[in-house]
């Protein structure tokens, strides 16, 4: 099983999440309002009427087998809106 790490905006949050679902994971989880550093500064949480400028952390968790149907998704996501991803290695309690 893999874990997959997502920090993005949060204005492409639901793009992000239709595009998970399609390549066939089973869910996913979601954490609004990151903040913190990152290679381009401080993350700080967005306005709260817009949400722009917040960030978010997605974790989602596949099957080995499905990992490359969301890494295809979700690549030109992240290439296009910005955003980082990372995949480790999980296994269950």
């Amino acid at each position: 099983m893999k874990r997959i790490d997502l920090f993005l905006s949060e204005r492409e949050l639901n793009r992000v999440c239709k595009a998970i679902t399609a390549a066939g994971a089973k869910g996913y989880s979601v954490m609004r309002h990151v903040t913190g550093m990152g290679p381009s500064g401080e993350i700080s949480e967005g306005m709260d009427f817009s949400g722009l400028g917040a960030n978010a952390h997605v974790i989602v968790f596949v099957e080995d087998g499905v990992l490359a149907a969301v890494s295809k998704a979700l690549k030109p996501l992240l290439k296009r809106y910005g955003g980082v991803g990372f995949v480790s290695s999980a296994e269950p309690l």
